[in-house]
């Protein structure tokens, strides 16, 4: 089946273009230093993060390239090392949530499970978010030792968190503009990406139709430009054809939907027009 197919080359090129948006928005900034191009800059590295944890998250399932070595070695030090997760930690947790899809024993239905929430209550998980409150959390959980790992087991299971990020900050040392580190990387990392992940969290599997119909417990969001750019990289909205075939690579979940819809199973499958209209159905009205 031609949906099958995985791409080393079409894998390669993804990775890149992630990182070479990154450059480009750091080169931006650094040549029109303000805020404007700041608050433009840092949102779209935030995306780019999101969309290096989705190739991490392609790789975890072994669809990101053909030859399985350069699979994991990309998707562990080049998209998932950067952003913080550990993709062979991940793989397994992973994989446990497609087997239970919004199931018991699904492991990320607490993401899930309490929307619809309030409007002010989806409001101070933003502020979390965008403060840094969240990813601060989230960093010191990551980097804490513990009386099971010192600081030396934190340092060796997490290589390639830290090995990344401190070549990111050579480089940028280098160029003499070490501060960009923390304005174009330390801070979407710690805001941006955080507040991208949740909203895309929440539109894959919050407030769905049956959780026990794989054709409802799974959304796919149609997404403009706009949305593709920050909270839907690299065709993760298509959520719902990942959760069906997960065997497909990202970029061909595009031709998995017209396979559905062509099939007739358009009316039966969970779609939604956009990520505001997905956040809409996960406020109470009342």
């Amino acid at each position: 089946m031609h949906l099958r197919r995985r791409s080393d080359v079409v894998g390669m090129l993804l990775v890149l273009h992630a990182w070479l948006v990154i450059a480009a928005c750091i080169l931006v900034f650094a040549r029109w230093p303000n805020p404007l191009t700041w608050l433009v800059c840092s949102a779209l590295i935030g995306g780019r993060q999101l969309g290096l944890s989705i190739l991490m998250h392609d790789a975890a399932h072994r669809v990101l390239m053909r030859h399985s070595g350069l699979n994991d070695f990309a998707g562990h030090w080049f998209c998932g090392g950067a952003v913080g997760a550990h993709m062979y930690d991940y793989r397994p947790y992973h994989l446990s949530h497609h087997r239970h899809t919004q199931q018991d024993q699904d492991p990320d239905l607490m993401l899930s499970a309490p929307f619809p929430i309030s409007a002010s209550s989806l409001w101070r998980k933003v502020w979390r978010d965008m403060s840094g409150r969240t990813g601060i959390k989230q960093r010191t959980a990551q980097l804490r030792p513990t009386s099971g790992r010192g600081v030396s087991g934190v340092l060796l299971h997490e290589k390639a968190f830290v090995l990344c990020n401190l070549l990111l900050l050579s480089l940028l040392w280098a160029a003499g503009q070490p501060m960009l580190y923390v304005w174009l990387w330390l801070l979407p990392l710690l805001t941006w990406f955080l507040l991208f992940s949740r909203i895309r969290n929440i539109a894959e599997h919050a407030v769905t139709g049956d959780r026990h119909n794989r054709l409802r417990n799974t959304r796919t969001t149609f997404a403009n430009l706009f949305e593709r750019a920050l909270v839907a990289p690299y065709w993760v909205n298509y959520h719902l054809e990942h959760h069906l075939y997960t065997f497909v690579p990202c970029w061909k979940l595009r031709q998995a939907h017209r396979l559905l819809i062509n099939q007739g199973l358009g009316p039966q499958m969970e779609l939604t027009p956009g990520y505001a209209a997905v956040l809409r159905k996960a406020v109470h009205t009342h």
